[in-house]
């Protein structure tokens, strides 16, 4: 599965941003997807996680209720919609395709990565 992230860029904070991941070479309808990020200086985190039938959500604390994730199978493609953005948004995002055995809550082993995409969300 190749994995292809967009959508991100400059926003105030308080603004919003959907990011997409956009599969090839593979269906993703059996896999779960998820939305990692890394900020300068910092580890990477998993930031939200969708089953293959889109009925399962996990996300981190600091996202509940701003951020939403979903999918279309039929077009291969995974959303971030981030809403009430803050500064400390500000990271690369990745999106991640892994089996769901490999994952619990969204948590565990992803087989396949994306290339990133920069938001920045400036104050």
């Amino acid at each position: 599965v190749q994995l292809q992230a967009s959508g991100g860029g400059l926003v105030q904070a308080g603004g919003s941003l959907r990011l997409s991941c956009a599969a090839s070479g593979r269906t993703i309808s059996g896999y779960v997807m998820g939305w990692f990020r890394q900020a300068p200086g910092k580890e990477r985190e998993f930031v939200a996680s969708v089953t293959w039938s889109g009925e399962s959500t996990n996300y981190v604390d600091s996202a509940k209720g701003r951020f939403t994730i979903s999918r279309d199978n039929t077009k291969s493609t995974v959303y971030l919609q981030m809403n009430s953005l803050k500064p400390e948004d500000t990271a690369v995002y990745y999106c991640a395709a892994a089996l769901p055995f490999r994952v619990l809550r969204g948590r565990g082993t992803y087989d396949f990565w994306g290339q990133g995409t920069l938001v920045t969300v400036s104050s």
